[in-house]
């Protein structure tokens, strides 16, 4: 290790600035959407298996609710615009934007050139959690999703029900198109009821079991139309291990909810990101 020049500490002592401050992104009104879902009729429902993915629709304006229903398991998030799958969830943009974790009033964002909100986050019944000790929390923008290149890579195995494989075979079966093309659309996740930080002294990703529970939930409001896929990832309430067959696995509720006409009043889906893409040429 090199040795620390002679204003080493004064270099640490530096203060953090955020990088990107957010006192200037649009307000979600809360309290639009709360009284839209009062009175907000159920539309649909998807069990998600254990160890396995299923894919939902939702219309701009309408509620979907994630629930643990049977015992603590954690799940891989996937969104996209539902009439153009080049839109999709940005974890690294929310996760630059609203922290490492997200929870009520926080946005999901879309990837690039679009860069507007797909979902807000209203209601979570985790929220209580807060950060622990370890530096953990719940709901990440950490985490890519658990995949068989990883397995492969660190343990030689040939495992075939993880996040990534789950979402693949959701998605290939909901656009009725191949593996292939499935796996090209399937991208980094939000991972809900999970708990995880990052250890103090090597900087490096953890998980603990996740304190959630039958009957607890996440839900969100869609911004626009969207296509959602929700693994129910192997390594169940992720206390242990993720891809294998070890953990105890549940399945996944996700409902979808329709306000009543009006109920909303004049609000309109956000436009995508004004940035004129000239990227410096005339």
């Amino acid at each position: 290790m090199t040795s620390e020049p002679s204003d080493a500490g004064m270099r640490r002592a530096v203060p953090p600035v955020i990088c990107y401050p957010t006192d200037t992104l649009p307000v979600p009104d809360l309290g639009l959407y709360s009284a839209a879902r009062d009175g907000a009729d159920k539309l649909s429902e998807v069990v998600v298996p254990p160890r396995d993915a299923a894919c939902f629709r939702v219309g701009a304006g309408q509620f979907f609710r994630i629930t643990c229903v049977e015992g603590a398991q954690v799940g891989d998030l996937n969104l996209w615009n539902a009439a153009d799958l080049s839109e999709r969830f940005y974890s690294g943009k929310t996760r630059a934007l609203h922290g490492t974790h997200v929870g009520t009033g926080d946005r999901l964002w879309s990837s690039f050139p679009h860069l507007r909100p797909m979902a807000t986050i209203v209601a979570d019944t985790l929220d209580w959690y807060g950060i622990d000790d370890f530096g953990g929390a719940v709901h990440d923008v950490i985490g890519t999703r658990c995949d068989p290149y990883t397995g492969n890579l660190l343990s030689g195995v040939q495992y075939h029900h993880c996040c990534h494989s789950n979402l693949i075979r959701a998605v290939a079966e909901e656009l009725d198109v191949s593996l292939s093309m499935a796996e090209a659309h399937v991208h980094d996740v939000l991972n809900v009821f999970m708990c995880t930080g990052f250890t103090r002294d090597t900087g490096q990703y953890f998980m603990k079991a996740s304190p959630v529970r039958p009957g607890d939930h996440l839900e969100f409001f869609a911004e626009i139309d969207l296509l959602g896929a929700l693994s129910a990832c192997p390594g169940g309430d992720c206390s242990s291990e993720h891809t294998s067959d070890a953990a105890a696995c549940h399945p996944m509720l996700v409902e979808v909810f329709r306000p009543a006409p009006g109920a909303l009043g004049d609000w309109q889906s956000p436009p995508r990101n004004g940035y004129d893409r000239s990227h410096g040429r005339s």
